[in-house]
């Protein structure tokens, strides 16, 4: 997949953070770019920031939900007519010790972050054997790093590596590339962030975009399956 004009990209959770990010590295390199959120609106703005152009499709899309992403890459699909690249990026934290987390927020985070992937490739994973194509989970450093307060994300994130390991080796048969990203601190809205100066010390989510990119460009026979990204200098951390 090394020359990418004209492939065709669906990024869930592509609104905005790292999903944005990666869709503008994405349509600057000539590809189309579908991204999905749950709020149509919100995508719809997000899409006019990549240039609204025919290579963006705005979709809205909640991975909780498998028709959804079913019809997600169906549109895709009547638009362009293949789908070469996905990226499950869409998720969502919550921490707090173990014996204070609601139900609520461990099932939250259980649906989106670990079903939510496993929608997004049973959704596109005939396709992808059609184009021979690509797909990429965004999962994290916390999906091999424990910490305290972090008992649901970790599930989630260790959870999406041990899926993405083993889809991996059930896709490649077909042609099919499969790999992880895991970030470590990225400078998005996630748990109510507010990007600003204070975060230059982190991956900038327009640093994972390149990220995909290389991955893309990859020679064919070559698969980086699990990437692992940490910020360069930690230490420059402010406050």
């Amino acid at each position: 997949m090394q020359d990418l004009k004209g492939k065709v990209a669906y990024i869930t959770g592509g609104s905005k953070g790292i999903g944005f990010g990666v869709a503008k590295k994405l349509v600057a390199a000539g590809m189309k770019v579908a991204i999905s959120g749950r709020t149509l609106k919100t995508v719809e703005t997000a899409a006019q920031y990549l240039g609204g152009s025919e290579n963006v499709l705005a979709l809205q899309s909640d991975v909780v939900a498998l028709n959804d992403e079913k019809e997600a890459i169906q549109k895709i699909l009547n638009t362009w007519g293949q789908v070469d690249v996905v990226l499950a990026n869409a998720g969502v934290g919550h921490f707090a010790p173990v014996d204070e987390m609601s139900a609520t927020q461990w099932h939250q985070m259980i649906d989106t972050n670990l079903s939510g992937v496993f929608h997004t490739l049973k959704a596109s994973v005939q396709a992808l054997k059609k184009s021979k194509g690509y797909y990429i989970t965004l999962a994290s450093l916390a999906g091999t790093n424990f910490f305290a307060s972090g008992a649901g994300y970790n599930a989630t994130k260790f959870g999406v590596v041990g899926f993405t390991q083993a889809a991996m080796l059930d896709l490649r048969k077909y042609d099919v590339k499969v790999s992880t990203i895991m970030p470590g601190s990225v400078a998005t809205h996630f748990n109510d962030n507010d990007p600003s100066e204070k975060d230059a010390w982190k991956i900038q989510p327009e640093d994972i975009g390149e990220l995909v990119l290389d991955l893309l460009k990859m020679h064919p026979r070559t698969l980086p399956s699990k990437i692992e990204v940490r910020p360069t200098r930690p230490d420059k951390k402010m406050g």
